[in-house]
């Protein structure tokens, strides 16, 4: 049998996740309730929609994958992101009705970058972002479907958020010194990710997660997490380490393809459900509440 280095990082993040345990409390506890607030708004749970892209049309269904996620995050009442796409989808995704916030890729043409920041705020995005852990390829600058990308200065990123009347949130953040120079240019969220897993050996999100959220401490920054995100029970521990939320990915995939919006709604109610259930046998009845002193690890993972 071969030998295989467990360096994937998506298996060390599942492995750490996997390492957190969930101590139960009934005595006194209440039915927990899933509401919270994010960037000023109210929404039913603290769970969001991934910044994908190049979902085509599945099964022959006359929607995009990209619009069907859409309409569920409508239907659920959480907050939708969508990633790298042409304005004329976007379009699209904004006439679901869904609140969604539009993740540009860090394109060389910072004219596009621009432009695909002012549509997004002219048709009445929730919010606009930049997606920076796509910067760099393993030759270099990245190349995305023929688009080159280039690095993002502190400055240029500070330029992004000075013109805008939106919240601007920075993606791919899995560091305490990204994140605070996100939180010196003016970001009003962060996504502490390692985007399915592009740096070998990277930090699970969760273990830097603590350490961010102390140091972002009164900048006025939320922070939602993703990576390996797949029910109730990440969730809950992504917010007891110091997550004001938690965005589900590729786990959502298989019943977006099978069964469009109305398979990706019952996916994210089943991952509410699991969390309210949590919340409540550990005597936390609001989404603020939360903290991590029902938690235990393992220790080795």
């Amino acid at each position: 049998m071969a030998y295989t280095r467990l360096s994937d990082a998506n298996e060390i993040t599942a492995r750490y996740m996997d390492s957190i345990l969930i101590e139960q409390r009934l005595i006194d506890s209440l039915l927990a309730d899933l509401s919270f607030k994010f960037l000023g708004e109210t929404f039913a749970m603290p769970v969001m929609t991934p910044a994908f892209s190049h979902l085509g049309n599945y099964n022959g269904r006359e929607k995009t994958g990209l619009e069907e996620y859409s309409i569920a995050a409508k239907e659920c009442n959480i907050l939708n992101f969508c990633g790298m796409m042409e304005n004329d989808l976007f379009k699209k995704i904004i006439d679901t009705g869904a609140k969604t916030v539009r993740i540009v890729k860090p394109y060389a043409d910072n004219g596009k970058v621009r432009n695909q920041f002012q549509f997004a705020e002219e048709v009445g995005a929730f919010g606009i972002g930049m997606d920076i852990d796509h910067i760099f390829g393993d030759k270099g600058y990245d190349v995305v479907i023929g688009e080159k990308m280039e690095a993002q200065t502190f400055d240029m990123l500070k330029s992004y958020v000075d013109s805008t009347r939106l919240p601007f949130i920075v993606k791919g953040v899995l560091s305490v010194s990204d994140a605070v120079k996100c939180a010196d240019i003016g970001a009003k969220a962060i996504i502490v990710s390692h985007h399915h897993g592009r740096l070998p050996y990277a930090v699970p999100p969760m273990m830097v997660l603590p350490d961010i959220k102390e140091a972002l401490e009164g900048r006025d920054v939320q922070i939602i997490v993703d990576c390996g995100i797949a029910s109730g029970a990440d969730v809950y521990k992504a917010i007891a380490l110091g997550a004001d939320a938690a965005a589900v990915g590729r786990s959502m995939l298989p019943l977006l393809e099978s069964d469009g919006a109305k398979g990706v709604k019952e996916f994210i109610q089943s991952i509410g459900n699991e969390l309210r259930f949590i919340m409540s046998c550990t005597g936390f009845a609001k989404v603020c509440d939360i903290d991590d002193s029902a938690l235990y690890f393992k220790g080795s993972f």
